[in-house]
């Protein structure tokens, strides 16, 4: 019977853990592609959710680093070259919000949260 009881909990236990985990996962912020090549964001406009946060997944497939940069966000994030990286976002209200290669200010976009 000591057994069965422990079987039991352990598997009462196990379920719970992949409950909540699962709850975990269903609220982690939407994660939003954006690239960086050829000196150009792509896409250079992304649209988000308004009021809620985002995380951006930034991939530079340029030769050199570049600056994730937003003065409307309050955000700058250095991309190595060849690499990715993630920039999370707070929610955003209503409106469109601009940012640029700092490393390269011809390359320019804009978030726009609906």
């Amino acid at each position: 019977m000591g057994k069965s009881l422990n079987r039991l909990i352990a598997y009462v236990v196990v379920a719970l853990v992949a409950v909540v985990g699962t709850a975990v996962a269903a609220d982690a912020p939407p994660e939003i592609p954006l690239t960086i090549d050829k000196n150009q964001f792509q896409p250079n406009e992304v649209k988000v959710k308004a009021n809620a946060p985002f995380v951006l997944v930034i991939t530079n497939k340029s030769a050199k680093a570049a600056e994730f940069e937003s003065k409307d966000l309050r955000v700058e994030k250095v991309v190595p070259a060849g690499k990715t990286v993630n920039v999370r976002i707070r929610a955003l209200k209503p409106g469109a919000y601009s940012f640029l290669d700092d490393f390269n200010q011809q390359a320019t976009g804009r978030i726009v949260a609906e």
